[in-house]
């Protein structure tokens, strides 16, 4: 079992690269700007038309979800990752028995569950205190990738 070395009860929020929330919102408002011109040029609409719209709202709106909620959320002992359309996962600090680290993944692993976590996502100052968070845990050597572990 990991246990934490010291306790808190502050809300983290490990951040996306801005790379990335741009990203979402540019297309958004591309697929958004397609479907209002889609619109008011022709004359005969198709569902296709509302499409283009539709779409480039569900991309706004992904964008403003993952600005407001980030990637990972740290507090009271637990992590989750926030995931839009109720695909958010959450496990306990203290429950991780195992953190594998795979290409550019950390999958981290109890009894039970593993969360999958994409290190090319996180901003470098939210990964730098990702991995401060993850090398407190009291893991066996090999049991982590941090060289910190005891």
């Amino acid at each position: 079992m990991a246990m934490l070395k010291t306790t808190t009860s502050i809300v983290m929020k490990i951040r996306f690269k801005k790379k990335r929330l741009y990203a979402n919102l540019i297309i958004g408002i591309v697929w958004t700007l397609l479907g209002i011109y889609s619109l008011l040029e022709d004359d005969n609409l198709r569902w296709s038309d509302y499409g283009y719209l539709i779409i480039g709202l569900l991309y706004i709106g992904h964008y403003l979800y993952d600005l407001t909620t980030q990637y990972l959320t740290i507090e009271n002992g637990s992590i989750r990752k926030n995931g839009l359309y109720g695909f958010g996962k959450k496990i306990n600090l203290n429950d991780i028995n195992w953190i594998k680290k795979f290409a550019s993944d950390y999958i981290l692993k109890t009894k039970t569950e593993e969360l999958k976590i994409n290190t090319e996502l996180i901003d470098k100052n939210s990964l730098n205190e990702l991995n401060a968070i993850l090398e407190k845990l009291n893991l066996p050597a090999n049991k982590t990738p941090f060289t910190s572990a005891i």
